[in-house]
């Protein structure tokens, strides 16, 4: 998602963004069940961090570009949408950082049940979000702008994304 934001389409941008974030996602999956199974290991906390990296920064621009570019847009003709999605941004950017807190107190330690137990939840729970969040906006929000905004909106959007 760090490459220019050139498209046309801004809505096969935005698509796009997500399978990188789905990828991201299964990495931070697979490092926390490793954690889980085998306990503590600087090499998977630095996937998970990697993944949070990615998580924190690029969607932070991917959101921007939807709350910014896109949904003023689209709210011309509908608003309700937009509304759960900007509200289950806060929601993820808050369980992002729970989970950042959670990855912080592990550092250093070799063994704190308590706290892997708490990342595997966290975690768990920035999964299930994220890959329903994204489900929602391709099956139903990005059909709906498709359905809705003439080409000229889309213009407007790749052109407000950029």
């Amino acid at each position: 998602m760090s490459h220019p934001r050139t498209t046309i389409d801004p809505i096969a941008q935005l698509m796009l963004d997500h399978d990188h974030v789905l990828q991201q996602l299964a990495s931070l999956r697979r490092a926390t069940r490793s954690l889980e199974t085998s306990g503590v290991s600087n090499d998977q906390l630095r996937k998970i961090r990697t993944a949070l990296s990615f998580i924190e920064e690029e969607v932070r621009v991917h959101n921007r570009s939807e709350e910014e570019a896109l949904f003023p847009v689209l709210e011309r003709y509908v608003e309700g949408p937009t509304q759960v999605m900007r509200q289950e941004h806060k929601v993820l950017r808050s369980e992002v950082r729970k989970l950042q807190r959670v990855v912080s107190r592990l550092e250093g330690r070799t063994s704190d049940a308590s706290a892997l137990r708490t990342l595997a939840e966290v975690s768990q729970s920035v999964v299930q979000l994220f890959v329903n969040h994204i489900h929602k906006e391709n099956q139903i929000l990005f059909p709906l702008v498709q359905r809705f905004l003439t080409k000229d909106a889309l213009r407007e959007v790749a052109r407000r994304m950029v």
